[in-house]
């Protein structure tokens, strides 16, 4: 028997095929529709969300597209196996080690950098003044050539001039900070949240509008407790799940 839809808003904004889609997503996530078994019928999916056929149709159209389901002529649509990376939240998150034994390839590419004076959030969050001048380092990490997030960082510039350079040649955060003498570097706290992807998100991370991502806004420090970067990293859900471990 098919369970009680979660409420579906008809003014929210998103289209109601997407929020259809996203429902099916959650289901798919939390084992209500297993994987590898049979979509229902439109008619009971339809009665399910309180919305016409029509709109169930375009949602799993959408649904398909993103590689979620598989229609088959005469036999129906069938949830297709996909397994999500698990990226890991903890005292030392790094990009590549994160990810590894799960992607044969990993990078980070530098799409963007600027220098530009701190907001309140940043300035709090490295101990600066409102309006000193912070270098911001927009990045895309990939695996196995997928997008699998998309991130802005924020530094000191008088102490990290010439980290956006850095950035682009090694393609990684990491080494970039061992060049200014930093060889380790600890989470010192993550907020999380949850969002639909907005314009930027959707280009660079190839997603679908009213694709949710997860949002993950950070401090790092070194380990004497020095406040070195301010980012926030945004993952598609439907690729990422992210672990989190004692900070």
């Amino acid at each position: 028997m098919i369970g009680q839809a979660n409420s579906i808003e008809r003014r929210s904004g998103v289209a109601l095929w997407r929020q259809i889609a996203d429902q099916i997503l959650h289901s798919i996530a939390v084992g209500d529709f297993p994987e590898n078994a049979a979509l229902p019928p439109e008619v009971a999916l339809a009665e399910r969300y309180g919305v016409n056929r029509h709109t169930v149709r375009s949602a799993i159209a959408a649904l398909v597209q993103e590689g979620v389901l598989k229609a088959e002529q005469g036999r129906g649509t069938f949830v297709l196996s996909r397994k999500r990376l698990s990226y890991p939240i903890g005292a030392r998150t790094r990009f590549s080690e994160g990810l590894q034994g799960q992607a044969s390839e990993r990078h980070i590419t530098l799409l963007a950098s600027s220098v530009e004076p701190a907001n309140r959030r940043v300035a709090e969050g490295l101990g600066l003044a409102k309006g000193a001048d912070v270098i911001r380092l927009e990045t895309r990490g990939e695996a196995d050539g997928m997008p699998v997030s998309r991130a802005a960082g924020w530094f000191d510039a008088r102490r990290f001039a010439g980290i956006d350079a850095a950035m682009a040649e090694t393609g990684s955060i990491t080494a970039s900070l061992a060049r200014f003498g930093i060889d380790d570097y600890l989470r010192q706290s993550t907020v999380l949240s949850a969002r639909h992807a907005d314009a930027a998100d959707l280009a660079d991370l190839d997603l679908q509008p009213g694709a949710i991502v997860l949002v993950t806004v950070a401090v790092n420090v070194t380990p004497d407790g020095q406040p070195i970067q301010f980012s926030e990293s945004r993952f598609p859900a439907e690729r990422i799940e992210l672990r989190l471990s004692a900070l």
